[in-house]
């Protein structure tokens, strides 16, 4: 038969015809995109020329590959997560109905034109109610948070919920299945399915392309015509969603009920073969040789204040769409290439190789004594950074990274600023993906102009704050959790990762355009509100509590940290850009301000100014060791009576707590450089807080604990937080020997470290700008070296055989 004749009757040649391809004969060859040409299936796919051998499916394709012998039927412990910084998928991969879960970062309930928003309802106590509370504390100490928060009220009217965009189903019969395998090639961020059934090997691949800004899902067969499959998209109450049908393109576009956010997501499908219907509720396909679902996405959501509200997005999608339609044969290329840009920057090898068996059952095994797991569990942070946060994509990774299933999602899977935030971000810059930090940075900025009402209401200071969570409406004001709802503290502890990115590549011009603005206006913020201890006159926080745990009272040690690290980095920052009037400012009540760090009547280090610790104590935050990790305060070397005390504080909290509190103790452990404690803690992370997908749980799945997570394994080989480039300054005694390439350091400098029999064997350092260099490694003269580094200059050393 015809080839031209059977594109014809399904409607591919009218696609062709509306993408204005040229000649409808060029359009209806096999040539709508390469990985199809010629296809008699996986074993010459060339989309899978580095997989399986197509006659066995057993086995890892790779070392870093997540896979699995069933469907999944759980999505929070069994789906496989794709992304691209805005569009989320999540594959379960049933061969009958196989239901992917679509998110768009930016579909939200709350904000503007939710029924009872109001920004001053957000922000605004009573007049004189902050001073009521100081007062009291002043009196008595110690104040209960339920008592704080009658006096300062609460609200959350309109705030939200990060919403799910709806299910793609497709819907196949294929019989009884055999030879199952579902799996996420992390190195390519690219998911497959794979099964055998009637005799047919039937192949679909996922991935969600950042260059084209699109999903892709392609279903193929290893004989012709064997591809049958209906395409459909169902969306979730609370909102309208008008669905049409035309030429393989279904469409569905409405707004939230909530705040009336539009909304629209276009599916295309495109046929090799077979024929191809039009139905009221989606697109039918029988007998196809392969079909390509492209799928494209967005609301009007925009992160300008006070509207939040862009164009219409319907414009926008269908550029999108068409444009990707018309690179067929270069979305997969294209997807990959940018993707290992990325990810290809590090590569850890503990010396072990996976065990061939699928992943879940390597989890349910592990006891501690898997390098091989750990490395996937390390890439895997790195890999779902990349798939949540990308630049030019609006908004950071959330509390669920980009994936959500729900409308009304755990912690409204939202931006909880009193760790969890800063946690997902803390392996950026040490792993090699600065990039992904640009929609944490253009957050921050927009924060800026509604936490200056905040600060002016709430406060009468100026500045910006925000306080525990905030959403993408600028809500920087209190909500209605009093154990915690305070916590003016954040704005200061998210304008770090500025000064972290500018501490990384030295951008000057950063540091003067981005950077110092905000950490110089949150330093403007606490130098108009901190408050004058009546017990000894220092500075101090007021009210002041420690996250989610005690009573509010002045000064705590989290707070007095935060705002000592903010001032020494503005501090600092405003030398470089010659700001030396504010400089002697901060510099001035540097001087006076309490530092927040004080050993206790047990040896530990106080979590409040008073010695209230309890030793028994193990709750999940450990906030008063913020000085250790991510702050900068306390070293072994540096402060060795303030690290003991950090490890007997750590020690009382115990190794429990939920799965991202497991992962800041691996940090902790790090720091303190004790390397087989670093490591329990993330032995301790996997085996009881880690679901079969490798997602971390809170319970429920909160996916902060796998970055923190990555972040921990980094500071164990490498830290430069102290001025130094330590090299293995925590390394495991279950880690005797391996290689790292790709670390970053402080200092705009890339680090390769090899070791053996617990030691460094070989580094190399290049450095992106010229300076001194310091290094503390047995490999460099008397083990602490320093030499002055050329801008793109490489140093090595290497041990003696």
């Amino acid at each position: 038969m015809d080839r031209r004749t059977v594109l014809a009757g399904s409607g591919a040649a009218v696609v062709a015809g509306q993408l204005a391809l040229g000649a409808a004969a060029a359009a209806a060859e096999p040539g709508y995109d390469a990985n199809l040409r010629n296809d008699p299936g996986p074993g010459n796919d060339p989309s899978l020329r580095n997989g399986l051998d197509p006659r066995n499916d057993l086995g890892p394709r790779n070392d870093l590959t997540l896979w699995y012998d069933e469907p999944g039927t759980d999505w929070e412990s069994q789906a496989l997560p794709i992304g691209n910084g805005i569009l989320g998928a999540s594959i379960l991969g049933d061969p009958a109905a196989d239901a992917i879960v679509l998110n768009e970062k930016t579909l939200w309930t709350g904000g503007p034109g939710s029924p009872g928003y109001d920004f001053g309802n957000w922000r605004t106590p009573r007049p004189g109610a902050v001073a009521q509370v100081q007062r009291a504390i002043d009196e008595r100490e110690r104040v209960p948070p339920e008592e704080v928060a009658a006096v300062l009220g609460q609200s959350r009217v309109g705030y939200g919920s990060y919403q799910s965009l709806g299910t793609l189903t497709l819907a196949t019969t294929p019989g009884p299945v055999e030879s199952y395998r579902r799996e996420l090639d992390l190195s390519t961020a690219v998911a497959r399915t794979r099964y055998v059934a009637n005799g047919i090997r039937y192949t679909r691949e996922y991935f969600v392309s950042h260059p084209d800004q699109v999903l892709v899902v392609r279903l193929a067969a290893d004989r012709p015509g064997a591809v049958d499959v209906a395409v459909s998209l169902t969306v979730p109450e609370g909102r309208t969603a008008a669905t049409t049908v035309s030429r393989g393109r279904l469409t569905v576009s409405g707004a939230l009920d909530d705040n009336g956010l539009r909304h629209e997501t276009q599916i295309q499908v495109v046929t090799r073969g077979g024929t191809r219907t039009d139905e009221a509720a989606g697109v039918t396909v029988s007998g196809a040789d392969s079909v390509l679902v492209i799928v494209a996405a967005g609301t009007d959501y925009s992160d300008r204040y006070p509207t939040y509200r862009g164009p219409d997005p319907h414009p926008r999608i269908t550029r999108t769409l068409q444009a990707a339609l018309h690179r067929q044969d270069q979305l997969r290329d294209a997807h990959i290439r940018d993707h290992r840009a990325l990810f290809d920057r590090v590569r850890l090898d503990l010396g072990r190789r996976p065990a061939d068996r699928p992943t879940d059952e390597l989890l349910a095994a592990y006891q501690g004594d898997d390098p091989a797991l750990e490395t996937l569990f390390f890439q895997y942070g790195r890999y779902l950074l990349i798939a949540s946060s990308r630049a030019g994509t609006p908004l950071p990774a959330n509390l669920q990274g980009v994936w959500n299933p729900y409308a009304a999602a755990p912690w409204s899977a939202d931006y909880h600023v009193n760790i969890n935030l800063q946690m997902n971000y803390w392996p950026a810059y040490a792993t090699n993906l600065s990039e992904t930090t640009t929609p944490l940075h253009d957050f921050v900025h927009a924060l800026r102009a509604p936490g200056a009402v905040t600060a002016r209401e709430m406060f009468g200071a100026s500045g910006w704050v925000v306080h525990n969570e905030t959403n993408p409406f600028g809500f920087t004001g209190v909500h209605d959790w009093p154990t915690a709802f305070w916590f003016p503290e954040a704005a200061a502890w998210i304008a770090r990762h500025l000064y972290e990115h500018y501490l990384y590549t030295l951008d000057q011009t950063f540091l003067r355009e981005r950077a110092y603005p905000v950490l110089r206006d949150v330093a403007r913020f606490w130098l108009d509100e901190l408050h004058t201890d009546p017990r000894d006159g220092r500075l101090v926080v007021s009210p002041s509590y420690s996250p989610e745990h005690g009573d509010f009272s002045a000064g705590a040690s989290m707070s007095q940290q935060i705002v000592l690290d903010l001032f020494t980095s503005v501090s600092h920052a405003a030398g470089v850009v010659g700001d030396g009037r504010f400089k002697k400012e901060v510099q001035a009540a540097l001087q006076r301000l309490d530092p927040g760090t004080r050993i206790g009547s047990w040896g530990q280090l106080q979590e409040w100014k008073g010695d209230w610790d309890d030793p028994a104590d193990d709750h999940r935050h450990v906030s008063h060791l913020f000085a250790l990790h991510p702050g900068r305060q306390i070293t072994p070397s540096g402060t060795p009576a303030l690290a003991a005390a950090a490890e007997v504080s750590l020690r009382a909290r115990g190794d429990g707590g939920t799965g991202w509190s497991k992962a800041w103790k691996i940090n902790f452990w790090a720091r303190l450089h004790d390397g087989d404690h670093a490591h329990l803690m993330l032995s301790e992370q996997l085996r009881t807080s880690t679901l079969s997908n490798l997602w971390d749980t809170h319970p429920p799945f909160q996916i902060d604990g796998n970055f923190g997570a990555t972040a921990g394994v980094a500071e164990m080989l490498l830290q430069s937080h102290a001025g130094e480039l330590h090299i293995l300054p925590a390394l495991p005694t279950a880690w005797p020997e391996g290689r790292v390439t790709g670390l970053r350091a402080r200092g705009d400098l890339t680090v390769d470290i090899t070791w053996a029999d617990g030691a460094a064997t070989e580094l190399t350092v290049r450095a992106g700008h010229g300076g001194p260099v310091t290094v503390r490694s047995s490999l460099v003269p008397g083990g602490l070296h320093t030499f002055t580094a050329r801008a793109g200059g490489t140093y090595s050393w290497k041990g003696s055989s």
